[in-house]
């Protein structure tokens, strides 16, 4: 079995890290050497909106050495990333333009649900122990430089994930703008966080009880690895051992904790504020366990490519926390579960039957999926206006896993299934809808429409329902005792748009069952 070399970069807000991988063989990643670059971006990037000349420069000096790096171990392929504090800046398109001239290097930018989402699978890297964890009431928090992400599990279900702005270096930027002094630093942490996390519980942590907490981080992982080597391999921290590590925190001197947790001294400050934000969200979570896997953003970018390029099979189905997620999202603005999944079914059933004439994908297969589910999350808002209100609630609202691109094609979906369709991207209105992403909203679209006029009573009266193409006809054949005159209505004046974008007319039969 031939071995292929990869190599995952993470341009982050305080670091820059690189890690080299061995694939050999199905399902076997190995990593051989990690290296990392203390460079603070999000000092600037927070601070002033850009990064500096001078940090541009080092910046570029060191991904020319990660260059090096990657030819003295032949690497074949590589993926680099920038998250927040190039994410963020003001000239993020100048700033890769630059790497990519002068280091030969091209890095993307993630957004922050695909930043979560790498840093998710990269715990699930770790295999049994990940799915053990997660069959408990338990709560990922992973601690940034701009933000941390909260996501909840239970019985191996991602239930909810949000994103909230109390990153290290952004407490860090208002610590050092209030000239805090050192009393009074541990107090103002609390009161920044608890701020956010106090209506952050009142909206997802009613009547939850959290066993397990799972931290990914920069500042306190490096010493919680090193100490589970040394204390045998043991993998929980309980609630105990780390509050006895934030009492001696509290009343040990910076010089005294980086010695003893073998870090630079200038590290202790964002050391001291990711256990606070720890200790926050533990006690209000009342969290009994903590497991500090060790894992970065390289993992996840690795265990990523090694699954697209089908090296390693999985055994977590993420495609279904993202349908998990929109469950929730659907939930939360009083959408019908049951009217959701009718509605999935039909388009699943219709999107399946035409693979040949739409030339979509998996992908897309999602996108037609989630937008089933949130068809109609802005009723909540508007019961005139619900396909706008649904735009701005699914644009408003992170699923994980998703880009800012796709969430967008989702949110076109639902809103054009409510509203006249706008031929001309240009007058829609969105960001970052290009020409093969505009059709793929009116293939999507198509098929939402027709599926909704299906189900117009919502009595999900069409039982047993297939689709075939046959010429120039989608025959959607139902066996049913019901009257379905409602339904054949509807599926004639929403099928215009898809008789339009497929040249394919439905027609709807009914096989009545005696």
């Amino acid at each position: 079995m031939k071995i292929r070399t990869f190599a995952a970069i993470d341009v982050g807000s305080y670091e820059l890290g690189i890690k080299i991988f061995e694939f050999s063989g199905k399902d076997s990643i190995r990593e051989i050497d990690h290296v990392t670059r203390r460079l603070d971006l999000g000092a600037d990037t927070f601070a002033m909106g850009k990064i500096s000349n001078e940090k541009m420069d080092e910046l570029c000096r060191t991904l020319k050495d990660f260059s090096e790096i990657m030819r003295t171990y032949r690497v074949e392929d590589y993926k680099a990333y920038g998250t927040s504090a190039i994410r963020e800046t003001e000239n993020s398109t100048i700033v890769q333009d630059q790497i990519a001239q002068r280091t030969g290097i091209q890095v993307d930018i993630l957004s922050n649900s695909e930043q979560r989402f790498l840093d998710y699978k990269s715990v699930a890297s770790k295999g049994e122990s990940f799915r053990k964890v997660i069959e408990e009431k338990t709560a990922i928090l992973d601690i940034g430089g701009g933000s941390i992400q909260v996501s909840l599990f239970e019985n191996d279900k991602l239930v909810s994930t949000q994103n909230l702005r109390l990153g290290v270096l952004r407490i860090q930027d208002y610590l050092t703008r209030f000239s805090a002094k050192q009393f009074q630093t541990e107090s103002l942490i609390r009161e920044i966080a608890m701020a956010r996390l106090d209506t952050y519980g009142k909206l997802y942590l009613k009547d939850v009880q959290i066993k397990n907490l799972i931290i990914i981080d920069d500042y306190i992982s490096p010493w919680a690895v090193r100490r589970r080597w040394k204390n045998g391999g043991k993998a929980f921290l309980e609630a105990e051992d780390f509050n006895a590590f934030y009492e001696l925190l509290q009343t040990k001197s910076p010089e005294w904790i980086a010695a003893s947790m073998e870090i630079a001294e200038e590290k202790y400050p964002l050391v001291f504020i990711s256990a606070v934000l720890i200790q926050c969200i533990g006690e209000l979570m009342g969290a009994r366990r903590i497991w500090v896997p060790g894992v970065t953003l390289c993992d996840g970018i690795a265990y990523e490519y090694a699954e697209k390029m089908k090296m390693f099979q999985g055994e977590h189905d993420f495609e279904e926390d993202i349908i998990a997620s929109a469950f929730n999202i659907s939930k939360r603005y009083m959408g019908s579960r049951k009217r959701s999944e009718a509605l999935e079914n039909i388009t699943m059933a219709i999107f399946d039957s035409m693979k040949k004439m739409h030339g979509l994908g998996k992908r897309e297969r999602l996108y037609l999926r989630l937008a089933a589910i949130l068809h109609d999350c802005g009723k909540y808002i508007s019961l005139v206006n619900t396909g706008e209100a649904s735009f701005q609630i699914i644009m408003s609202t992170e699923i994980i896993g998703l880009s800012h691109q796709e969430r967008e094609i989702v949110a076109n979906v639902v809103r054009f299934n409510h509203s006249r369709f706008v031929y001309d991207v240009q007058r829609v209105g969105t960001q970052s809808l290009d020409r093969d992403a505009f059709l793929t909203v009116a293939k999507l679209t198509a098929i939402l429409r027709l599926a909704t006029g299906l189900d117009r009573s919502h009595r999900q009266k069409l039982k047993g329902l297939k689709a075939s193409c046959r010429d120039s006809q989608l025959v959607i054949t139902v066996d049913t005792q019901e009257d379905i005159t409602l339904e054949k209505g509807f599926v004639k004046g929403n099928g215009e748009l898809f008789k339009e974008v497929f040249s394919v007319e439905p027609v709807l039969k009914q096989r009545k069952v005696f």
